[in-house]
């Protein structure tokens, strides 16, 4: 029987693992350290993990290890050249969470433009029933009916989004980080022509060479002093500290960030605005609705599925 080891079960939010567990001698781990992956994984023939990282030499001393599922769609946790060189199969699974993003990136500027966090705070703390008033006019309050949508990244992820904001009355247009213009439904603008045009910007491509710092301070000084920024794709491609800078000075008017440069973020300006309302954040929770999740851990049990049997 094959031996299953999950290096971070906590990943999955504690959701119902017997699909995984059934195939195999199981093991799991609700947290794994650097210092503790090489034993951990010892004897493994397949090893599971999310944001653990497999490097070469830990896949080096696994003679046993024949797969790696990673529980996620990015595959930057392990060394995927080595495990080439070694012959260690790797899966990741994609598609599970297009509409738990999408649907938090439409979300995300719907409660930006109607100042949702605010108006929330002043009904709980009290404010509201302080007052004989029955409105309450604090902080502006917007359509998001006619707004123009740019996206950066026009994936399947930048699709659904699409989607959902034409539903909502918005003019769509995106931008293509790969360099590549395809013939799609929306028109192309250079990155430049977007962020001016642009109303709402998402982002939605993977952090690269090409992405990692893509939008910075002279390119959100490009943007609408109205405008909004989401990221829901990788942290790095946005500078948050030119970011806050912005938000400061009110170059654009707020943004919603699901992921950060480093994570758990432990230090940063974006904890010390000048006006907390005009960010709305979360903790890399954008994919993680509970269907998606569980359509991810389906997706893992049956690519370790196909993989046993393939061994037979």
């Amino acid at each position: 029987m094959a031996k299953i080891v999950f290096l971070d079960e906590y990943s999955l939010g504690g959701y119902d693992l017997s699909a995984i567990k059934s195939l195999g001698e199981y093991t799991g781990y609700d947290r794994t350290t650097a210092y503790q992956t090489l034993e951990r994984c010892k004897g493994a023939t397949v090893v599971i993990t999310n944001k653990v990282y497999i490097s070469r030499e830990t896949m080096q001393q696994l003679p046993d290890l024949k797969m790696i599922a990673i529980a996620a769609t990015g595959m930057n946790n392990v060394d995927l050249e080595a495990a080439a060189e070694l012959g260690i199969v790797v899966k990741n699974v994609s598609g599970y969470s297009t509409y738990s993003v999408a649907e938090a990136t439409l979300g995300a500027a719907l409660s930006l433009l109607r100042n949702s966090s605010y108006y929330d705070n002043y009904f709980k703390s009290g404010s509201y029933a302080a007052t004989d008033d029955i409105f309450h006019f604090g902080r502006p309050i917007s359509l998001l009916r006619g707004k123009n949508w740019g996206i950066i990244g026009l994936g399947a992820i930048g699709h659904q989004v699409a989607h959902l904001a034409d539903a909502f009355g918005c003019n769509i247009a995106y931008s293509s980080t790969s360099g590549v213009a395809r013939e799609e439904r929306y028109p192309h603008k250079e990155l430049n022509e977007l962020l001016q045009w642009a109303d709402v910007i998402s982002v939605h491509s993977p952090l690269n060479a090409k992405t990692a710092g893509l939008i910075g301070k002279d390119e959100l000084a490009q943007m609408k002093s109205t405008a909004i920024i989401i990221n829901v794709a990788r942290g790095g491609i946005i500078d948050e500290a030119a970011l806050a800078d912005a938000l400061n000075s009110h170059i654009i008017a707020g943004a919603a960030l699901d992921v950060f440069s480093s994570e758990p973020l432990h230090s940063s300006p974006l904890y010390s605005l000048n006006d907390p309302y005009t960010l709305l954040a979360s903790p890399h929770t954008a994919w993680a609705a509970d269907d998606a999740v569980k359509l991810l851990i389906d997706g893992i049990a049956t690519n370790i599925k196909n993989f046993l049997l393939s061994l037979r």
